[in-house]
């Protein structure tokens, strides 16, 4: 319940204006074709603008347990150019509205929101948006994994 009606309030205040232009963003890259990696980034950091509590980004890796050419090497190097040109300024202005907004107690939960889309804007390319459940669930999933394999190597 309280999911809904922050993301009801993010959305009328500000998260339908962010997600629109992150959608914008992405269309304009998709008609210059050379950017269209970073267009798809900007439709994960658009669906995640919209609606940011309860959710949260996962590398597609990690969620599948599969690499596709957004988690591979070709994802590193879009990233890297990412972070260049528009990931460390899109991250400094998510902290900042992040701090202004948690100067009131109301605002924490959205500077906390503003915190998790400033980490996000930082490397998006080879992420996928998916509730806090399935993030958690596949984190426990795959540190099994992992505690199996160093196990078995003993």
């Amino acid at each position: 319940m309280l999911r809904t009606i922050g993301n009801f309030i993010w959305f009328i205040f500000g998260g339908i204006w962010l997600g629109l232009m992150w959608w914008i963003l992405g269309v304009l890259m998709f008609i210059c074709i050379i950017t269209i990696p970073w267009g798809k980034a900007a439709f994960v950091l658009g669906q995640f603008s919209f609606f940011p509590f309860g959710r949260t980004i996962v590398k597609r890796s990690d969620l599948t347990g599969e690499k596709d050419i957004g988690t591979g090497a070709l994802g590193v190097i879009g990233n890297i150019i990412w972070f260049i040109l528009a990931g460390f300024w899109l991250a400094i202005a998510n902290v900042v509205y992040g701090v202004l907004c948690c100067i009131t107690i109301i605002g924490i939960p959205f500077g906390l929101q503003c915190f998790k889309l400033a980490s996000a804007s930082l490397l998006p390319i080879g992420k996928k948006v998916v509730s806090n459940e399935v993030a958690f669930k596949m984190m426990e999933e795959n540190a099994s994994e992992k505690l199996k394999k160093m196990r078995s190597k003993d």
